[in-house]
């Protein structure tokens, strides 16, 4: 069995682990607030200043395995690769998707869905809906966070048209287009609302 030592006086005050923080923190106050002080004047802006990104001037780049907001695929045609066959939303653990199932107008094909939601208020973002569908037809590839801008519910809930949207988005301009996107309809609805205070 160990024998227990006993600890001095400092170590017991833990006057050199407090120290210590202080020096770490001081450095780094006073090093950030340097730096920001010079990129104000436009000196040594080839030196970041902190981790801290500073949105909304810049914002974080995803790691490509990053589960960010769904997207429905589409076929050559544009038409939505899903098949409504609702495993998606079976295997759904927050049941946050609703699918509404009709007869497609081709004949080779048996259904397709009509309506598409998913509420992201409920929404866990845990990939289950991805894993479960048979088809492709679900991602979570899109590199953008969930909205987090509205007034109510209505506002969470992400239609068939916006799923179907980021992959055409994604397709044509590129993987940061989606994030520019959200970030210029934030700026809209920020000036919407700033309108209606002003008037």
């Amino acid at each position: 069995m160990k024998r227990r030592t006993e600890m001095s006086l400092l170590e017991r005050l833990y006057l050199g682990e407090i120290l210590r923080g202080l020096v770490v923190t001081g450095y780094r106050f006073w090093r950030n607030l340097s730096l920001h002080a010079l990129h104000a004047v436009g000196l040594f802006r080839h030196i970041k200043a902190a981790v801290t990104v500073q949105y909304p001037d810049e914002y974080k780049i995803y790691p490509d395995n990053y589960r960010g907001s769904h997207r429905l695929t589409l076929k050559e045609d544009s038409s939505v690769r899903c098949t409504a066959c609702f495993l998606c939303a079976t295997a759904c653990p927050a049941n946050c998707i609703f699918i509404e199932a009709g007869e497609h107008p081709d004949p080779e094909v048996e259904k397709f869905p009509l309506r598409y939601e998913i509420d992201t208020l409920r929404c866990i973002y845990c990939g289950m809906c991805v894993e479960a569908c048979p088809c492709d037809a679900i991602r979570m590839d899109t590199y953008v966070h969930p909205k987090i801008w509205g007034f109510n519910r209505a506002d969470f809930v992400e239609t068939k048209e916006t799923l179907m949207n980021r992959s055409t988005v994604l397709a044509t301009r590129g993987r940061n287009a989606l994030m520019d996107d959200q970030i210029a309809d934030y700026a809209r609805q920020d000036e919407e609302v700033w309108e209606r205070f002003k008037g």
